[in-house]
């Protein structure tokens, strides 16, 4: 996947809004709350008058995350199932360092996630709690 991984901005919120369909203002304090990385692709520009730092960017995909009793626990994650494969890598980096292990449930209804968890190395380890009236899957790793 050709994209760069960043921390979130504020400025983020609403493109993170749209991924997730959720309220910009949801995600604005999940930025401000969680850690939130993204993943991104440059558009390239060919006007020769546009500098190379304002080239418009799309935001293919974020994670946030936080610690809870020695887990990393993925709170909430969207975009393309290249971008999610890719960005699951971001909280399992910060467990490995911390020595912890890494949760995080999947809505039955989306595959293309519980296929990207299983790639980046996450195993299934049954059923979690219904969420908005939908069942999940709970996957875990430990680094």
């Amino acid at each position: 996947m050709d994209a760069e991984v960043r921390d979130a901005l504020e400025t983020d919120a609403e493109s993170l809004a749209a991924i997730a369909d959720v309220p910009t203002d949801v995600m604005r304090n999940v930025v401000h709350d969680r850690t939130v990385r993204v993943a991104e692709r440059h558009r390239e520009t060919t006007d020769p008058n546009t500098d190379a730092d304002s080239a418009d960017a799309e935001l293919l995909g974020f994670v946030a995350f936080d610690v809870r009793g020695g887990t990393v626990h993925v709170t909430q994650i969207g975009g393309s199932a290249e971008a999610v494969e890719r960005l699951l890598g971001e909280p399992v980096r910060f467990a490995s360092n911390e020595r912890f292990d890494v949760e995080f449930l999947a809505p039955m209804s989306e595959t293309e996630v519980q296929e990207a968890a299983e790639r980046a190395g996450f195993d299934r380890v049954g059923d979690g709690p219904r969420f908005l009236g939908e069942e999940t899957v709970k996957f875990r790793m430990d680094p």
